[in-house]
């Protein structure tokens, strides 16, 4: 059995097709086919507040080839969301409407919190020790999504209008960060040693880039270094020498700025990287979804 996660987020939008597995009373998945397309929505949508018909129509043909490769897959459910960019943009109704009309699929414009919840649905932490206290930092083109948590409880969860997209687009605001400062503070203030958990694309090229043996935590150190030496070449020499995809090159420095700037505001000295994101806590809460009831 097979079950599809589609995220369209501000950078990129992304198809997971993911096999069910049952065994003896547990369900998990594996990644049988990931596709990422790099649309960019979030410039249209953090400049104008409007997705252009360009785009639109390129959103289109990628939800319809996706529709096309869910069936010749046999995908049984599939749960398709949007996020900050499509929530900042006016006619993200109208564009939902285009989908759901001309590549037949049902997709969701979804708030801060809901998103926050679904990436924490990875379970990213059951890899680790759920005894300490983690913070979840996603990074996307138009929002970070924090959640904290500590022996397995979720105490606070927040999104914030900061991404890479849009600081490149220099449309990220002093209040904004500020009030990310203050929940930081806020909330990891009663817990002593908290670990970083990152997800996101960029977090997970940078994990590769810093030649991390697998499953070892990044230090704040490594990845400040790793900030300096991809910052010290131009946007070209990043594409070109250090091969970096074209829509990679760019964005990967404001998310090290973010991801530098929350791991010192929480005073996190180590972040584990385990390679997941928002399409497996859709996978994850389409599991939830159907299995759980039923056992």
């Amino acid at each position: 059995m097979r079950y599809a996660a589609i995220d369209i987020g501000s950078n990129a939008v992304r198809l997971l097709i993911a096999d069910i597995i049952e065994n003896n009373n547990s369900i998990s998945f594996k990644k049988n086919t990931l596709i990422r397309v790099p649309l960019r929505l979030g410039d249209d949508a953090f400049l104008n507040q409007h997705i252009s018909d360009k785009k639109a129509d390129d959103l289109v043909k990628s939800m319809h080839a996706f529709r096309n490769l869910m069936d010749v897959y046999k995908v049984k459910d599939y749960m398709a969301f949007a996020t900050s960019a499509m929530r900042e943009a006016k006619n993200g109704d109208e564009v939902v409407a285009r989908v759901k009309n001309e590549a037949n699929i049902d997709l969701e414009i979804i708030h801060g919190q809901k998103e926050a919840k679904i990436i924490y649905a990875s379970h990213a932490e059951q890899t680790i020790d759920k005894n300490k206290t983690y913070l979840y930092i996603d990074v996307g083109g138009g929002s970070t999504e924090l959640s904290l948590f500590s022996d397995g409880d979720l105490f606070a969860s927040r999104s914030f209008n900061i991404g890479t997209i849009r600081m490149l687009d220099n449309q990220d605001k002093e209040e904004t960060w500020s009030e990310m400062h203050e929940f930081i503070r806020e909330h990891t203030k009663a817990f002593k040693g908290v670990c970083g958990i990152g997800t996101g694309g960029n977090i997970n090229k940078l994990y590769k880039l810093s030649e991390e043996k697998n499953g070892m935590p990044l230090s704040f150190a490594k990845l400040k270094t790793l900030y300096n030496y991809l910052n010290s070449f131009s946007l070209k020499d990043r594409i070109n020498v250090l091969g970096l995809n074209q829509d990679r090159a760019d964005v990967i420095i404001p998310a090290c700025e973010i991801y530098i700037t929350v791991l010192k505001w929480a005073n996190i000295k180590n972040i584990y990287v385990p390679s997941v994101g928002m399409v497996d806590g859709i996978i994850q809460t389409l599991i939830e979804k159907n299995f759980i009831k039923s056992y």
